[in-house]
């Protein structure tokens, strides 16, 4: 039998470089996946075969941060217009939007979706109460420099962000008062937090480090081929997989720090990875354009993987016209 070898779904539709990318939960429907792009339009795709299901139009710049509520009825957006915009996920209607003073990167929901966190180049995190949006958000200010990323975090009772100013930093909710902080040596440019809420994930420069999430002591640190944009956690803690500057994906052993796997797909750096909430598979958006959606385990049938023995050629034309998608004007 021919050895088999991992064959990428490519997700068209962007023009520009995809920047980010965010799962819904898993739902009665399956779970989705939402895409940032500099082209300005996000997009909705399902979960598990990146089918294109819809397109966010309304932001006036490029989008840096996007997020899905857990039962992905509601999609957010932050953008280089100054605008974080709420949609309805299911109409594709703008719901809100709530204006910056500067860039919005990074948009997350609360877990009861009743709130949204925001984090901007104002080097100011604001939270949104969506059930009251004509009132004024609660500001965190601290950080130096600007947010790159924000989530709610402890159950909601904190909130998590990394910032240019090589700062990882922990702010109580209640008080609106930093309770912890992490320095590194260079930016980090991504930040996870667990499944379980249990474990931080975050890279800087070429390296991959996690963390304890209750006192931020590190668990591990992994020193990788490349600088790496993003890293991904499996929710059973087994593995990561991380991309970055040499246009390949990486899967590494996390117990050991042991390189599994590597593989080059796309055709430019890659800024966001994810893994899909069962595990199953993990996304990247790159500076190409497109994302790529990867099998977590080569050869099972998932999605639009189909566990047959096939040629390598039969392999990429199915992945290239099962995820060929027409995406109209807007």
């Amino acid at each position: 039998m021919a050895s088999l070898r991992q064959t990428p779904l490519t997700c068209s539709g962007h023009t520009r470089p995809v920047v980010h990318l965010a799962f819904s939960d898993v739902t009665d429907s399956g779970y989705y996946l939402i895409s940032a792009c500099k082209d300005g339009k996000p997009m909705l795709r399902q979960g598990d075969t990146g089918d294109w299901i819809g397109t966010f139009v309304g932001h006036k710049g490029a989008v840096w941060g996007v997020a899905l509520n857990p039962d992905a009825t509601r999609a957010a957006s932050g953008a280089a217009d100054f605008n974080a915009k709420v949609w309805d996920a299911i109409k594709g209607e703008e719901i809100q939007s709530f204006q910056h003073k500067h860039i919005v990167k990074s948009v997350n929901f609360s877990t009861n979706s009743n709130y949204l966190c925001t984090g901007s180049t104002e080097k100011l995190v604001r939270i949104f109460d969506l059930n009251k949006p004509e009132a004024a958000p609660q500001v965190f200010s601290g950080h130096k420099n600007g947010i790159r990323h924000v989530t709610f975090f402890n159950n909601d009772t904190q909130l998590i962000t990394c910032a240019d100013d090589k700062t990882l930093r922990v702010w109580d909710i209640i008080n609106g008062q930093e309770v912890n902080r992490l320095d590194f040596p260079t930016i980090p440019n991504s930040m996870e937090v667990s499944k379980d809420g249990t474990i931080i994930t975050t890279t800087h420069s070429n390296i991959v480090t996690f963390w304890n999430s209750k006192d931020l002591t590190k668990l591990r640190e992994y020193t990788v081929p490349t600088q790496m944009n993003s890293a991904s956690l499996h929710p059973d803690c087994s593995i990561f997989v991380c991309g970055g500057e040499d246009l390949k994906m990486y899967k590494f052993d996390y117990s050991t720090g042991t390189e599994i796997e590597s593989f080059k797909g796309h055709f430019g750096p890659i800024h966001s990875v994810h893994f899909s909430p069962d595990g199953e598979l993990y996304a990247s958006g790159s500076e190409d354009g497109t994302l790529r959606l990867w099998q977590t385990t080569v050869g099972k049938t998932y999605g639009l993987w189909r566990c047959i023995e096939q040629s390598s050629a039969l392999q990429d034309t199915a992945a290239v016209l099962n995820n060929k998608q027409e995406v109209p004007a807007s």
